[in-house]
């Protein structure tokens, strides 16, 4: 079982970065291997780094061949992803926008259908529309047909829509409980809807 964390912010090791990895080493620790992509890096060798909607059905010129290629392998494999954005303006990061909007060609192959998903977000200030950020996340996992579920589980609570944390992150201990918790029920649920991704082969 793989769950793949996603690190929407152009920092490798900041605020954003650092939760994800709390989230993976939760999953870890519940027995699923993970991977980390950084968007950032995925974008480095684009020429052209949003999406241009340059074929219908999407052919994904884009993703031949080059870093971004690499990343949207991984995700082919993914049981469960945990995507992190800071809040930029109540929503997600335009790297983090781009990356997503670049893989139409996973949702032509229906690569992240059944695909368990969670999000984590962070922001400046306490209410700072990390929620608002959240309900991005999930509007562009659902519009790949990936399952979402939220920061709650058996053994604590049921938790609610997602993990938010303010920065620092490191210091928000808040935060770090709930993406931990948000680790764990990911692999819980993508170990348990393993059969549902059988179309991927």
């Amino acid at each position: 079982m793989l769950i793949v964390g996603i690190n929407g912010s152009p920092k490798k090791e900041g605020n954003t970065a650092f939760l994800v990895r709390e989230g993976l080493a939760a999953a870890a620790a519940s027995g699923a291997e993970t991977a980390l992509i950084h968007v950032a890096d995925a974008l480095a060798d684009q020429k052209i780094p949003y999406c241009t909607q340059c074929s219908t059905p999407c052919r994904g010129a884009c993703s031949r061949d080059n870093l971004l290629g690499e990343a949207f392998n991984l995700l082919r494999l993914a049981d469960g992803v945990l995507i992190g954005s800071p809040v930029y303006f109540g929503s997600v990061s335009a790297q983090l926008k781009a990356f997503w909007d670049k893989g139409r060609v996973l949702r032509k192959e229906k690569a992240l259908y059944n695909v368990a998903g969670a999000g984590v977000t962070v922001g400046g200030s306490r209410f700072g529309g990390q929620e608002t950020t959240l309900k991005a996340l999930f509007d562009m996992m659902l519009i790949q047909g990936m399952m979402i579920v939220g920061d709650g589980f058996i053994e604590a609570d049921c938790g609610h829509q997602g993990s938010c944390g303010q920065a620092p992150s490191g210091s928000d201990e808040f935060a770090v409980t709930r993406v931990r918790l948000t680790g764990k029920r990911l692999a819980e649920v993508a170990a348990a809807t393993t059969a549902l991704r059988r179309h991927r082969g």
